[in-house]
């Protein structure tokens, strides 16, 4: 299951996921979200929190990852992963190499310091085109 939470921004979206991510929850919850964003802000800033019961994807939901991150590789700014276990965070860290947007993990019960970091880049960012 995943759900949204508040975002600090409208180009920010902020994902909790539990439990097994079926291709059900991806399609008609977060790949549509996110399009969504994608088409009205440009490129988008993304914060995934992997809760303490996140045990993964199903072969559906892995596939529509793996199509989703392709098809958008050059749509997200900045990627921050909270809470992954290991394994997830060595994948991530694999699949940020095809993304042009900036990516970092952070550990759980850091989902305040992965907003502040995503908030804080897209300050550094605006600050440096004035």
């Amino acid at each position: 299951m995943i759900d949204q939470l508040p975002s600090p921004s409208e180009d920010t979206l902020v994902f909790s996921a539990t439990g097994i991510l079926s291709a059900r929850d991806y399609e008609s919850d977060f790949a549509p979200r996110i399009e969504q964003a994608i088409a009205k802000q440009g490129k988008v800033n993304l914060v995934l929190h992997l809760d303490e019961n996140f045990e993964g994807w199903d072969f559906g939901a892995m596939w529509d990852d793996a199509r989703f991150g392709y098809k958008h590789r050059h749509d997200f700014k900045h990627i921050a992963v909270v809470g992954a276990q290991a394994w997830f965070k060595w994948a991530m860290q694999l699949g940020s190499k095809v993304l042009d947007g900036e990516f970092r993990t952070f550990e759980e019960g850091q989902l305040d310091e992965a907003i502040a970091w995503i908030t804080g880049a897209v300050v550094e960012t605006a600050n440096a085109r004035d």
